[in-house]
């Protein structure tokens, strides 16, 4: 949470009365008179989230200067929250509803407060947490949000509470040696807060100087800056002349670093950032650390942490440092550094981000978003770079499974490519198939097949039939027909991939082991056994080798390598690699992971399978209440882990609690994957031997004649789950005659 000013002063009504609006109903608006910004209104929210602190369990600081309410919960809540697969094909506004059911606290008050929105649609409704627990207090300049909060208007400060802040700041003997200028300076100011700390700040670091002194300087300013532009605001005219006071006060060093300042988001700055980018744009490190010091002082910046590792800048001065970079000469070289600085970050940004990475690169995203909306004509190398102004975002929350926040970065990537590079080019190709990738990740298979081919042609055509470009999308078209369950499809596509890949790329690639262990899956899940273990082999040690042994990839191909054994009977070969997948998941994605419930999910699967029903059943337990907190109820994953139960009950003759879960799964399963898929005659499958073991041999063979059509059709007649199904008709007709 974010620290206000130690010089606040005069707005004790108002804090009070923000108090006993919030005790009343849910939110309270701090709105501006007349729209004016430089009032105090983010400061005031600020006071009020510290006076009041103990009254709130949490309290959560969302700006609205950027973007809308929805992707900015979404947003702040990537790296301690993980999206369940559930949601990621849900809109923006869905996803923020559900980070607000698991991010709040389970007893006390919540306090959210929401800063500088400029319209009524930054808050839709379905994006709000509404619960009785929950307090939102809104800043803005509009004076009519219509969203049904109390509203509380905030002026500017009067003349005696602007002469305490004053004093408050340089003292009081001071102020009151020149009362009559000192008056004359607050009006010209417009007796806004923000003008007047300025100017505080400005004469404690010049104590010699006297107010009329200071008038005249400020006089000066004034009238310049008058000849310049318009203001809708006179009061903002003296703002700027007191900023222009500071600027004058500091070196050019200073100076040229709080205009690289001024391309910056309005959001919180990571000074780290500031100082990789000032480095590019040729500042020496004495210089920042000389601007940091010399523009905090003056009040130009503001730490907005205990460690000063986080600035933030008001709007105002932030247009100030802009404007003074528009007409400087190093206009051209500051943004050149910023935007190349950026793009370069977005590079090192992986398909599959770990949650360390995710971390360090979150303070980065918004001023990479303000680059791909604002600065694409400052990117130097366009037909090379400009995707990478979208893709650092998109692979940001693609790989949180925050799917909606990804698909905009990508489809305005699209759209600034296809304008750019025209309709057909091999770069507008790779965003197609970007986007085809993350339809497919959805679910959204109807509409990623026609991108995936639409890609596939535009590379064929201007890449030729043998390029490594042409066999990634080659593999991410047979992923698609393999989610499907469409392995007749499938498979040749992934031959054709890897061979490809081989070819173009060497035996020894990540693309390569990845499409090796594709292969494999396949062969698993056609219950070709004896082919896919070497190949899991294969790409296991590929992966190792290639990206180390802590990576997500190596984890789940050795998941999948103990599943294989489990299938085979070889359950003292796959406990430990169960065990080791699982470990190493924990550690790379956290506790609260789909991957991790399915890995508890498939060790409890395990020790059903040898019998070892006391351990499976908590196991089983603990990775449905995982799934389900993160998927939600409506998940094929989730009905795979009620069918393992329902499972682990038939085993042990409890028949009355293995019926229900069985037909839940079964449903879920015909709702979510359609009436014929594996997965589906599985369940169906399932059902049936239940119902032969309670002698309810009339359902149990309709149900097993259905399951062997759907399995003879997709798997194939010799596969192993076809092949026990027939099995299991059989045995069921010979008992009958």
């Amino acid at each position: 949470m974010r620290h206000g000013s130690p010089n606040f002063v005069g707005r004790e009504e108002e804090l009070a009365d923000i108090h006993a609006k919030l005790q009343e109903g849910q939110g309270v608006i701090v709105c501006a008179v007349e729209g004016m910004g430089g009032v105090g209104k983010t400061e005031l929210a600020l006071q009020y989230a510290t006076r009041y602190q103990q009254e709130y369990v949490a309290r959560y600081w969302l700006s609205l200067r950027e973007m809308g309410l929805a992707q900015a919960v979404v947003t702040l809540a990537s790296p301690y929250l993980d999206l369940p697969e559930a949601m990621q094909s849900a809109s923006l506004d869905e996803q923020a509803a559900w980070c607000w059911q698991n991010w709040l606290p389970q007893t006390g008050k919540l306090l959210v407060i929401l800063d500088d929105v400029p319209k009524a649609e930054s808050i839709p409704d379905v994006a709000m947490p509404i619960d009785p627990r929950v307090r939102v207090l809104v800043t803005t300049r509009e004076r009519e949000l219509n969203v049904g909060f109390e509203s509380v208007p905030l002026d500017v400060l009067s003349e005696e509470k602007a002469l305490e802040l004053l004093r408050k700041i340089v003292g009081a003997s001071k102020v009151d040696k020149e009362l009559v200028t000192v008056k004359e300076i607050c009006k010209t100011l417009g007796y806004l807060p923000l003008g007047i700390e300025l100017i505080g700040e400005y004469l404690s670091k010049n104590r010699h100087l006297s107010f009329a002194k200071l008038q005249e300087r400020l006089n000066l300013a004034d009238e310049s800056i008058a000849r310049e532009r318009k203001y809708r605001f006179y009061a903002h005219r003296g703002v700027e002349a007191a900023i222009q006071l500071s600027w004058d006060d500091i070196s050019t060093g200073s100076q040229g670093v709080a205009m690289l300042l001024g391309l910056f988001a309005p959001v919180e700055i990571l000074w780290e950032l500031v100082a990789k980018i000032g480095a590019s744009a040729e500042i020496t490190e004495d210089e920042l650390d000389e601007a940091r010091g010399q523009l905090d002082s003056l009040h130009l910046i503001q730490p907005i942490d205990e460690e000063c590792s986080f600035y933030k800048i008001h709007t105002l001065v932030r247009d100030f440092f802009r404007a003074k970079l528009s007409k400087a000469e190093e206009n051209h070289q500051f943004r050149r550094a910023f935007v190349t600085s950026l793009i370069a970050l977005a590079k090192e940004i992986p398909e599959t981000p770990t949650r360390d990475l995710i971390a360090r690169v979150a303070f980065t995203i918004p001023h990479l978003d303000m680059l791909s909306r604002e600065m694409l004509d400052d990117i130097p190398n366009p037909e090379e770079d400009l995707t990478w102004a979208f893709i650092g975002n998109a692979r940001f929350y693609e790989g949180q499974g925050f799917y909606a926040l990804a698909e905009d970065p990508y489809q305005r990537c699209l759209k600034a490519m296809q304008e750019l590079l025209g309709e057909r080019h091999p770069s507008v190709a790779t965003i197609i198939n970007n986007l085809a990738g993350l339809y497919d990740s959805q679910g959204r298979y109807e509409e990623s097949e026609p991108l995936l081919k639409q890609a596939l042609s535009l590379r064929q055509e201007f890449l030729g039939e043998r390029h490594p470009d042409v066999a990634t999308i080659i593999n991410n078209l047979a992923v698609l027909y393999s989610s499907q369950g469409r392995y007749e499809k499938a498979e040749p596509l992934y031959k054709q991939a890897l061979a490809l890949r081989q070819e173009l790329l060497g035996e020894r690639h990540p693309s390569v082991a990845t499409s090796i262990n594709n292969l494999a899956e396949l062969n698993r899940l056609q219950g070709r056994y004896e082919e896919a273990e070497p190949l899991y082999k294969q790409a296991l040690a590929l992966y190792q080798e290639l990206l180390g042994e802590r990576h997500p990839y190596v984890a789940t191909i050795i998941n999948n390598l103990a599943g294989l054994y489990g299938s085979q009977g070889r359950y003292e070969e796959a406990e430990p690699l169960y065990k080791q997948a699982l470990a190493l998941r924990q550690e790379l994605l956290g506790d609260h992971h789909p991957d991790v419930a399915s890995s508890i999910s498939n060790l409890a699967g395990l020790y059903y399978s040898q019998g070892r029903y006391e351990e499976a059943e908590p196991l089983l337990k603990q990775a449905l209440a995982l799934m389900q907190e993160l998927l939600g109820e409506r998940h094929p994953n989730v009905a795979t882990i009620i069918n393992s139960l329902a499972l682990l009950y038939r085993s042990q003759g409890r028949y009355e609690e293995a019926e229900p879960l069985l037909k839940q799964a079964l449903a879920l399963m015909q709702e979510l994957l359609g009436e014929r898929h594996p997965n589906v005659a599985t369940s169906i499958h399932n059902l049936a031997f239940l119902y032969s073991s309670q002698e309810r041999y009339e359902e149990a063979e309709h149900l097993y004649v259905k399951a062997l059509e759907i399995m003879e059709v997709l798997l194939g007649m010799e596969h192993p789950s076809t092949k026990t199904v027939r099995n299991n008709l059989q045995s069921l007709r010979d008992i009958q005659n």
